[in-house]
């Protein structure tokens, strides 16, 4: 065990421990916290969750850890971005799978209206522009300026992925 049975955590260090653990992918403290019943879904100032810290990081164990567990697929940052959104951005179409078939909402908007579709096509993510899409999201949304995926493609010169959002 990381820490000996009789020490007790408080909310704050645990909540710290769980956070710095999913960001670093240390499964064994994540499981041992899990084992304490720490409760996964706590989030930072900024308002980040482990499972999206796990995700953003690309600790693929660590976020399946915290999904077999419980933790909350679609849980929001406090800009409304979610786990997905994040692997979106990044490219990491491994997590992407993960949290797709733990239930991720593909469609959701953060506060501007962006979606997971929106990131992967803005910034070149032509493989994850392929997984979303075949999984079912949809690229007729619009964020908040009245652009969809394919607009966004287009202002970045991403043809792959605009001829992806057109078929």
């Amino acid at each position: 065990m990381y820490l000996p049975n009789n020490i007790t955590l408080n909310m704050e260090l645990a909540k710290e421990m769980l956070l710095h653990a999913a960001r670093i992918g240390n499964i064994e403290v994540l499981q041992e916290l899990i084992e304490r019943k720490v409760a996964l879904d706590q989030k930072d100032p900024k308002g980040y969750t482990a499972l999206i810290l796990a995700c953003y990081n690309h600790q693929l164990a660590a976020a399946k850890l915290l999904l077999d567990n419980g933790a909350d697929v679609n849980a929001t940052d406090e800009g409304g971005n979610t786990a997905l959104m994040g692997a979106a951005f990044k490219g990491y179409t491994d997590i992407a799978e993960l949290l797709i078939e733990n239930g991720a909402a593909l469609d959701l908007q953060h506060g501007n209206g962006g979606t997971a579709l929106m990131f992967a096509a803005m910034f070149g993510r032509n493989e994850m522009v392929r997984l979303l899409l075949v999984a079912g999201a949809d690229s007729n949304l619009c964020d908040f300026r009245g652009q969809c995926a394919a607009d966004l493609a287009i202002q970045q010169g991403n043809t792959v992925a605009l001829e992806m959002l057109q078929a």
